[in-house]
């Protein structure tokens, strides 16, 4: 049977092949390029991967085909003792200015043109490459410590020679290994699962070390191998070859092949990767596949992110002007001294000749004295600043982090700042992209409604509990909050030993390792690993409390008696059918863990079928002989809840039995002799008894329900997603309990039905192509196979078709009763699934599963071949209904969106979610409002897409142009000014791909940026980062990208900023953002607030460095004009160093990290002052150059004042020098001062020591230092000028001279022009009642109480309530027919 299988699919690999390589560069169909299908794969270059074990008879082998792969050793550090001082010199080369300063040393060692004294002039560059080399160290030493920790944690690996498990360093394992692993250990390497001492063959991981997420996950052990007998390596003769290392974690693709050829198919789910935690297994065992740097976890470490910021790059441009001024001022000397030494008819005697005795001619000494101008010049350009940027950065980064109002005391965490060099680009956001579910909303998916057959269910207690449920009752909450414990450490010892730290680290994931806690062989728990406790997902009061619809709880009644009509085709049978299969689908079709609450790692088992022996026939009649109704009075059951096990064992055990007796006779006439048999015993009369109304009356309903409330309590789900566990938290409310769940069956428990164990055939799983996943079981009492589907009702629609004409026009009505009902629940922002079901043949499934093996089997086109598989299972299903689930709206989200429009972001939501649901939210969380003029776009044709949004364009130009002269323009509201019109843009996914098409962009930006709210609704992951990547380039607008999941991962990485919300999705968005917050509604204060101060405190702090730095190097610039441009400078080079270098770099940054224009209370009550950042106000080219002119200005002051006052006099140039420095020092301080908007005691004493460490400095200096700089002498003189009141005189004029224009600049500035940020200063100054009076005129549209409240609402949260859920509750409608006419043609 093998060989034609093996034939059959290396014929089918051929054409797949040959087809890729055929059709490489034609289009694709779109889910053939969402899928990465379409790429040429290569004919021969394709590499796999071989592996075989390290064994004896191996050996040769296993050396040849292994010597390329990399040992499991991993070294994240950059550098090395011995590379470190050459390759970090390398990368910080690699920064132009840093290359400029390394050219001017160099040319400052050149005799010709030498300016200053060789080693003096590298102070400056090696003390600023000295910090970051520095920096860089401590960073990478770090580093090296944690991966020490981590190469010497141990495993045990299977040593041929020794034919045992022994323990071994992570560092020493190799691909090939036989790991095992325990209880709580971290897997060391990637290894396909071989082994499990789970029966059934199952190991549970914990990969919150991946991807955040807590939720266990399972792992398969391959098929054929033994799973309750020990394993044995020795006699493990088989080979694997699967795809070359990639960093792709959802994705495996190989087989195991045997000596006999026969191959079986290796999926994601046979593998274990790094990182991840081992939780409910004893042992399991496993074999490397890749190891080290070749995992899959350390091929996704790609280190920090980074990213330049707009403010960087317009630096960068007049860094370039500023070498251009450079560069003109070089000139300008040049051709001075050229000219200065031309007008002497014979050379003067202080010009000394060249060794020859001749004199350089004026040309080339012109040439010689450019060079030189450019070394005394060079702090033109500010070595310093990017130090002082990286500085500042770092302190904003601080204060951001450390906010108390970013706290979530849920989560217990705050804001994380991932990024550190675009905190500046937080202040200039123009668009915000943004996901709906888990970002807009809780992603706490309620079960609120759901339609069975064309009936609708509106469970309206269950609506009222979600309006009364109150979730800030935190503390209700975590009393309620199912507690799950995990298993402690298995290994435990007293004293430090390697066993300590192996198992103490294998309790912890890789990603909260420190290095620091495993000095001199402590435990890093402590003395102990003390179990702690911990939350399910998804387990809220709020989200499992499920209150049931009483009419569908009424029609769930399931008795025997029901089961033995099913051939007669009567209404509500056919209707019991349907919810049966409708509450099963939700059971069964997902991939929820059960496990139990005291012990919640470990997996619930039922016992299988196939295990549990059938009683005998006699056995049966005598079981319900002694069965009957008076044993279910009341009296009775008491005394049945004494004894729960007699209990189980009496009354809900033997019904499962009955239906067991069903399966086992195939055929129906065995059935109906089973059938009489019972009849001749009158038991089956007995059964027929169970009506509803007889058990209301006897009491045993209320008892069943009691118990059906109680047995759900002793279970616990852990869903990968939220919607999985709201739908099984419906179920398990109508009693029908998700019991077990292993890769091979599934137990339900089905009211009185008792267990039912499914067989699990296949699970397709959920991808956000398909958008729907399927369950493939064989069904307990019809034998047959049955496959469950559960999907956006987008696609699964489109699949559903009737091959029995008899009831064709009946589910025809089901699927228009059904649509009507998802568009209301859509209409009312509930998210919405359809769920159907197919029955096959054994003939159809067992032709479908060898496809399917061709596809498992095969590492090149897997994806396809699967996808395609997949498409085929999932046709001709049959609806049985929809789902209405709620998410509702984050706290704060209405409040964050209207401050964010009101500061000029426009704000799209992007999503996959129904168009209707989505333009609910939209209105929800005011994002559109109801005076905006709402276009919608769902078209199939690119030709009727671009007419249709050339109709809206123009539309749109002539309400702006004359808006009262359509109807359809006219405003909702009172006033019809023209900023009043707002337009409204949503698109459908179909819609969205053919206007991202190159044809249409154009019309596509043009639309959307005259609209102020775009809602992309079915919008897939690859059209979301598509979108935002489409407006960046086009608009050239700051772009910002949030989400919390991993659908929202691509569309963050291409935003110039992401933020990730850690929520309930995992961390995956958060791994690959700049920002993490807890919640959208921090948004408001990162940005607002922190994004303002951010870009202004930098903005202004680097044109104050450009305005220190040439007002200085003007100083030399003029005195070149009165010393024939020699090159030479009034004042010592020591001073020219220290200057930039000490006594005038920390005010700039304390000023950058402190600064505050506007207070955080009043930027975030007036959210239009944002709009100054969105602008670049702060840091505009007129505003460069205004700077670059008052330099000039100044520079001329503090030059001219002493020249004249000393002019004629013998006074020297060092004291000349001295004269000019000292005031120039008071202005640029004072300078500072003028331009800072608020002053702290920081500020003042960074100021003061500045002037003190001057003066000291000069004092010692002109004290100590006589032969310095021969032939100058710098002695005594700061004493002397201190000493002549004309020195105190000239200081004060200077620096009033200096200052005065700025000063009175600012003073109008102020008083005849303010700017809205120098009126919101004026609000800070008042006292609380008036600047309350003063803001309320400032806003205008607001009343007092709705001002106090925004006021006092710093943090963003909003107090109101959302708007009352019944307003959209739907009504039965009085035209739908009846439960019966429902279901029945």
């Amino acid at each position: 049977m093998a060989a034609p299988i093996q034939w059959a699919r290396y014929q089918w690999q051929n054409v797949a092949s040959s087809d890729s390589t055929r059709d490489g560069n034609e289009d694709s169909p779109p889910h053939r390029r969402l899928l990465g299908f379409g790429r040429q794969s290569g004919k021969k270059t394709t590499r796999h991967r071989i592996v075989i074990p390290c064994l004896d008879h191996f050996k040769e082998e296993y050396e040849k085909l292994t010597k390329g792969y990399k040992n499991n050793r991993i070294r994240t550090t950059k550098y090395t003792l011995w590379n470190f001082i050459p390759r970090n010199l390398f990368e910080q080369f690699h920064r132009a200015a840093n290359l400029y300063f390394l050219f001017l040393v160099f040319l400052n060692w050149v005799p010709l043109v030498e300016a200053f004294q060789k080693e003096i002039t590298m102070l400056p560059l090696v003390a600023v490459l000295t910090i970051i080399a520095i920096k860089d160290a401590l960073e990478d030493y770090r580093k090296y410590k944690l991966d020490k920790v981590v190469n010497n944690l141990l495993t045990l690996v299977y040593c041929r020679k020794e034919k045992k498990y022994i323990e071994t360093c992570w560092k020493d394992v190799y691909v090939g290994n036989f790991i095992q692993l325990r209880c709580d250990e971290i897997v060391p390497a990637d290894m396909v699962l071989l082994q499990s001492s789970d029966p059934d063959g199952v190991c549970h991981i914990e990969t919150s070390s991946l991807d955040g997420e807590t939720n266990l996950k399972q792992r398969q052990v391959l098929k054929g191998y033994a799973v309750d007998c020990e394993f044995d390596p020795e006699k493990f003769s088989s080979r694997i070859q699967c795809e070359s290392p990639n960093s792709d974690i959802g994705r495996f693709k190989g087989f195991l092949e045997h000596p006999n050829k026969e191959k079986i198919g290796l999926s994601k789910e046979n593998l274990l990767l790094r990182g991840c935690v081992v939780q409910n297994t004893e042992t399991v065992v496993g074999i490397v596949v890749y190891a080290g740097p070749e995992t899959k976890t350390m091929l996704n470490n790609t280190g920090p992110r980074y990213k330049r910021s707009q403010l960087e790059r317009k630096l960068n441009t007049d860094i370039l002007w500023c070498v251009l001024l450079l560069i003109l001022m070089c000139l300008v000397g040049a051709f001075g001294h050229g000219i200065w030494l031309a007008g002497f008819q014979e050379f003067p005697v202080f010009i000394l000749p060249e060794p020859g005795g001749q004199h350089t001619p004026p040309a080339l000494a012109g040439f010689y004295m450019f060079w030189t101008m450019i070394i005394l010049l060079q702090v033109l350009i500010p070595i310093s600043l990017y130090v002082s940027i990286e500085i500042v950065k770092l302190g904003q980064i601080f204060f951001i982090q450390n906010d108390k109002d970013f706290y979530c005391e849920k989560s217990d965490s705050m804001i994380e700042c991932r990024a550190l060099n675009i905190a500046e680009d937080l202040g200039q956001v123009q668009y915000i992209f943004s996901d709906k579910t888990g970002t807009l909303t809780e992603n706490k998916m309620v079960f609120r409604r759901c339609s069975i057959a064309g009936m609708e269910y509106s469970h309206e207690a269950n609506a009222k509990r979600l309006n009364s449920y109150q979730e800030s009752d935190l503390h209700r909450e975590d009393q309620s909050d199912v507690q799950c414990v995990p298993r402690s450490n298995v290994y435990s010892h007293k004293s430090p030993s390697p066993n300590v730290i192996r198992t103490a680290l294998s309790s912890k994931s890789l990603s909260k390792l420190s290095a620091s806690s495993l000095e001199a062989g402590t435990d890093v728990d402590g003395t102990s690993v003390s179990p702690h406790t911990r939350h399910v997902a998804f387990s809220s009061p709020m989200e499992t409390d499920v209150k049931p619809d009483p009419r569908l709880l009424r029609k769930f009644k399931i008795t025997p008696h029901w089961l033995y009509r099913s051939d007669q085709a009567d209404e509500a049978t056919q209707e019991m059918s349907y919810i049966v299969d409708f509450f099963l689908a939700l059971a069964i079709c997902n991939t929820v863990v059960v496990s139990s609450p005291n012990q919640p790692r470990q997996k619930m088992r039922i016992p299988s079928i196939a295990k549990t022996p059938l009683k005998s026939l006699e056995e049966i009649k005598q079981m319900f002989q002694r069965f009957s109704v008076r044993r279910l009075s009341s009296s009775s059951l008491s005394s049945t809840r004494e004894s729960p096990s007699e209990n189980s064992n009496y009354f809900m055990s033997k019904l499962p039995f009955f239906s067991r007796l069903k399966l086992a006779l195939p055929t129906t006439e065995g059935m109906d002799q089973t059938v009489n048999e019972f009849r001749a015993a009158g038991t089956l009369d007995l059964i027929n008894e169970l009506e509803p109304d007889s058990l209301e009356k006897s009491g045993h309903l209320s008892a069943c329900e009691a118990l059906d409330k109680s047995a759900p309590s002793e279970l616990c789900y852990e869903a990968e997603s939220p919607d999985e566990a709201a739908l099984v938290y419906a179920a398990r409310a109508y009693r029908c309990t998700l019991q077990s769940r292993t890769p091979e069956q599934v137990t339900v428990e089905v009211g009185f039905l008792g267990s039912l164990t499914f067989q699990l055939l296949h699970v397709l799983p959920f991808d956000s192509v398909r958008k729907r996943m399927s369950v493939i079981v064989r069904h307990p009492i019809s034998n047959k196979v049955v496959v469950y589907t559960k999907g956006a009702d987008s696609v699964i629609m489109e699949l559903l078709s009737s091959e029995d004409k008899k009831t064709e026009v009946l589910e025809e009505n089901i699927q228009k009763l059904t649509q009507k009902h998802l568009d209301q629940y859509a209409k009312c922002g509930l998210r919405t699934l359809c769920i159907a079901k197919k029955v096959m043949t054994d003939s159809e499934y067992a032709e479908w599963l060898h496809s399917h093996f061709l596809a498992e089997t095969s590492i090149d086109n897997r994806e396809e071949l699967l996808y395609e598989s997949a498409t085929k299972m999932e046709t001709k299903l049959t609806l049985l209904g929809a789902t209405g689930i709620e998410d509702r709206l984050q706290e704060g989200v209405p409040d964050t969106i209207e401050s964010l429009r009101k500061a000029g972001i426009k704000i799209w939501m992007l999503t996959g979610d129904k168009q209707e649901t989505a333009i609910n939210i939209g209105y929800a969380c005011k994002l559109l409002e109801h005076s905006d003029q709402l276009f919608t776009l769902n078209i199939d044709s690119k030709e009727t897409c671009e007419a249709l949004m050339d109709t809206i364009i123009e539309e749109i130009e002539s309400c702006i142009s004359q808006p009262d002269s359509k109807k359809g323009c006219k405003l909702l509201c009172d006033t019809h000014k023209m900023t009043e019109i707002h337009f409204a843009l949503v698109i459908d996914g179909k819609t969205l791909e053919l206007a991202l098409h190159e044809t249409l962009q154009s019309k596509f930006i043009q639309l959307t940026s005259k609209c102020r709210a775009v809602i992309c609704c079915r919008a897939t992951p690859l059209q979301k980062s598509q979108v935002v990547k489409l407006v960046r380039n086009n608009l050239q607008v700051m772009t910002l990208a949030i989400g919390d999941g991993a659908n929202d991962v691509s569309m963050i990485q291409v935003a110039d900023i992401g933020v990730g919300i850690s929520g309930q999705e995992g961390m995956q968005a958060v791994m690959s953002s700049d920002f993490a917050v807890s919640h959208f509604k921090h948004l408001k204060k990162l940005l607002l607030v922190h994004g303002h101060w951010c870009y202004t405190r930098l903005a202004n702090m680097i044109l104050y460095f450009f305005y220190k730095n040439i007002m200085f190097v003007n100083l030399l610039f003029w005195y070149q004009f009165f010393c024939g441009f020699s090159g030479t400078s009034m004042t010592d080079f020591w001073m020219l160093i220290l200057f930039n270098l000490l006594f005038t770099s920390v005010p700039p940054i304390i000023y950058g990290v402190l600064d505050q224009d506007v207070s955080a209370e009043t930027l975030m009550v007036l959210p239009e002052l944002y709009k100054s950042g969105q602008r670049s106000d702060a840091y505009q080219p007129s505003t460069f150059w205004l700077t670059i002119l008052d330099a000039f200005y100044q520079s001329l002051a503090c030059f001219f004042i002493p020249f004249f006052a000393y002019f004629g006099s013998d006074l020297d140039i060092y004291s000349f020098g001295n004269l000019i420095i000292t005031p120039t020092l008071f202005v640029v301080l004072l300078h500072l001062l003028i331009e800072s908007k608020s002053l702290t005691w920081i500020h003042w004493t960074v100021m003061v020591v500045s002037v003190v460490a001057y003066f000291l400095f000069s004092l010692a200096f002109g004290a100590l230092c006589i032969n310095c700089n021969p032939p100058a002498n710098p002695y005594w003189i700061m004493q002397r000028n201190s000493m002549d009141p004309v020195y105190y005189l000239i200081c004060v004029m200077s620096v009033i001279v200096a200052l005065l224009p700025r000063y009175i600049y600012r003073v109008f500035q102020g008083t005849l022009y303010p700017t809205p940020q120098l009126r919101a200063k004026l609000l800070d100054l008042m006292t609380p009642r008036n600047r309350m009076e003063a803001i309320k005129i400032w806003i205008g549209t607001k009343t007092p109480e709705q001002v106090d409240n925004v006021f006092y609402a710093t943090d963003g949260t909003n107090s109101a309530k959302e708007s009352d859920e019944t307003d959209c509750m739907l009504t039965e409608d009085t035209d739908l027919p009846l439960p019966g006419s429902v279901v029945v043609v």
